[in-house]
């Protein structure tokens, strides 16, 4: 056999070398960090417990493959951390059965939620009290009200042509109505007034929360009331996770331009980590509650008949 006379031949020889060394270097330091400095094995830390996000389900396929989607990115973001997905409704796979077979048997469920209402109080609690294995539970506040939850309506707005300069002619004739789901419960108006409030604030123009059911002023409402004050061109701003039907009904009646869902936006993914450790950081990380009817969030209160959410379509 003769010699190669390519210097790519030899060159590639000694990229597989080092990528081989490199792998062996790293298998090596990996089993180093289990034993101590006198030789015995150190003990493997135990698991941190689950982020279970907990959607609410939709008949619209788009909803599960954002929420799905979702769940990459936060996979991405902290790769020693076990995510799970559940639902409320609608999609497998269901909150109980998830946690059923749920390893570790510790859980913080975040819910894919934008303020507190019926499922944050009611639904996940009462679902998890039902799992058959009763994993040791807690569930996270809602992502709204939020600075990240700004951030990412923000984003969805200059996507859908929302401009970050403005004259101040512009800016006066410039107004949005942040579309959201809607409920009965006074908590959950208050958290998106809240989001609302925070938008506006980084907009510089008035944002109107406005509702798709259950509570008012309605979009069309929203939006007549800002053209009154002279407000010509009216944003609708998406307040819901994915899309559905509330979504697609309330960006139907833009007068002018309506934002995407909030998907798998980067600040998302920062919002639900940022959930899961503000719930671990109760207690000192101390995951206590069995099952979850005893949830700091599990207030008794009788159910709303026909409580509506944005993805039951």
């Amino acid at each position: 056999m003769t010699a190669s006379n390519h210097p790519h031949d030899e060159s590639t020889t000694l990229d597989s070398t080092a990528h081989l060394m490199n792998r062996i270097s790293s298998q090596l330091a990996d089993q180093l960090s289990l034993v101590s400095l006198n030789g015995t094995r150190r003990p493997v830390p135990p698991a941190p417990p689950a982020l279970v996000l907990v959607a609410h389900g939709s008949r619209d396929p788009r909803a599960l493959s954002t929420v799905r989607a979702l769940m990459a990115r936060v996979r991405e973001l902290r790769p020693g951390l076990p995510v799970h997905l559940g639902h409320i409704e609608l999609n497998e796979p269901r909150l109980q059965d998830t946690l059923t077979e749920l390893v570790p048997a510790e859980a913080v469920l975040v819910p894919l939620l934008l303020s507190r209402g019926y499922h944050v109080k009611q639904d996940i609690p009462e679902l998890a009290a039902k799992a058959r294995a009763q994993a040791r539970t807690r569930v996270a506040p809602p992502l709204g009200p939020h600075p990240l939850l700004v951030e990412t309506l923000y984003d969805r707005l200059v996507e859908a042509g929302w401009r970050t300069r403005m004259d101040d002619r512009t800016r006066r004739a410039s107004a949005v109505v942040l579309a959201a789901a809607g409920s009965r419960d006074p908590d959950s108006k208050l958290d998106t007034t809240r989001t609302a409030h925070l938008l506006a604030a980084r907009l510089g123009v008035p944002v109107i929360p406005a509702y798709a059911s259950a509570a008012t002023p309605t979009v069309p409402e929203a939006i007549r009331a800002l053209t009154a004050r002279g407000h010509h061109r009216v944003a609708v701003a998406s307040c819901f996770t994915a899309p559905g039907r509330f979504a697609t009904q309330c960006a139907e009646q833009a007068p002018w331009i309506a934002s995407a869902p909030l998907g798998a936006h980067p600040a998302m993914t920062r919002l639900i980590l940022h959930r899961y450790d503000q719930t671990l950081a109760t207690n000192g990380g101390v995951i206590s509650l069995r099952g979850a009817g005893n949830c700091a969030t599990s207030r008794r209160r009788p159910a709303p008949a026909n409580e509506p959410h944005p993805a039951t379509a």
